[in-house]
């Protein structure tokens, strides 16, 4: 678990050069016997003392100061001094955006679905004084907020609801922790559904269901191009049914059609045949492709005796 304590060690590289200078001068005070050696003594505990006083914040943080316990201010960023012995640094508290990730693990939905859910939260604190006056640990504050919400979202929603829905269910869950985390100082950016992971036979249960779906629609869709079919060929036979000259050529085109696919067997009915005189064209076509299989066969033109 993250820790939201940050302290940092007493010397820094500015404190340890000003030490380091001190302390020499301290020493060749000494060797020169310039000061008795008890002042030598008060004069290397005062370089020492000053040069812990010297304390540095990086860029993207704010100190927190206390003086004798009580909350004394800000310092930072950069270099700045506290008083020895009557105030300390407690905590250097990051301002930048954190990313903390939280999961539900066997949560139920509203429809009693079991459901593992995993997510992330973008952070972060806008006032220091009241991140480190309000709340002790608010990193863990943060995590433990996000993922009791997070619980509480997945058993007021459906499962479908879940799953259909992300963006608008991360929406309301970054406002809801924005509400609770705001008192603290800290504001939560945005929230991001990572994973919905469901059980193994659920999961393919949705997988037929969405399965069979298809399949309905797709009968739906095929019955409907049926009843249009229908509703055509109803409409071609009344302009058919007045207009026999009309259905003859309807029919020598649909035989003709047929005539022109290789290696095709149409079986067409006498009466057919007579009613659209088709007798004498079947059998000159039926002539005409004889013919041309022969002159491939022989290379030569066949002659027919009629």
């Amino acid at each position: 678990m993250y820790s939201s304590v940050n302290r940092k060690l007493i010397f820094n590289p500015l404190s340890f050069t000003v030490l380091i200078i001190l302390a020499t001068g301290v020493f060749i005070l000494q060797i020169l016997q310039i000061t008795p050696y008890p002042v030598t003594i008060i004069l290397a505990i005062l370089s020492i003392l000053l040069a812990t006083s010297i304390r540095i914040a990086d860029q993207w943080e704010k100190a927190v100061v206390l003086r004798l316990g009580r909350f004394k201010g800000l310092k930072g960023p950069g270099p700045f001094i506290v008083y020895p012995i009557i105030e300390r640094v407690d905590n250097f508290i990051d301002q930048r955006v954190r990313v903390t990730e939280f999961s539900a693990e066997e949560t139920l939905t509203k429809d009693t679905v079991p459901v593992n859910v995993d997510a992330v939260v973008y952070w972060t604190v806008w006032d220091v004084e009241k991140a480190a006056l309000e709340v002790q640990e608010y990193i863990q504050a943060v995590f433990f907020v996000a993922q009791t919400t997070l619980r509480d979202t997945i058993g007021k929603h459906e499962l479908a609801d879940l799953l259909q829905n992300r963006d608008k269910i991360a929406a309301d869950l970054q406002k809801t922790l924005d509400e609770h985390t705001n008192p603290w100082g800290i504001t939560c950016q945005s929230v991001g559904i990572k994973d919905i992971v469901i059980p193994a036979n659920l999961n393919d249960a949705m997988s037929k269901q969405a399965q069979a779906e298809r399949e309905r629609q797709a009968r739906i869709i095929l019955g409907t191009a049926e009843t249009e079919i229908a509703e055509k060929f109803a409409l071609a036979s009344e302009n058919y049914k007045n207009n026999p000259v009309a259905l003859q050529l309807r029919g020598m085109n649909m035989l003709f059609e047929g005539l022109k696919e290789k290696g095709s067997l149409i079986i067409v009915p006498s009466s057919a045949l007579e009613s659209m005189n088709l007798g004498a064209i079947g059998g000159l076509t039926a002539l005409a492709e004889q013919s041309e299989k022969d002159k491939k066969e022989t290379g030569t033109t066949p002659t027919h005796t009629s």
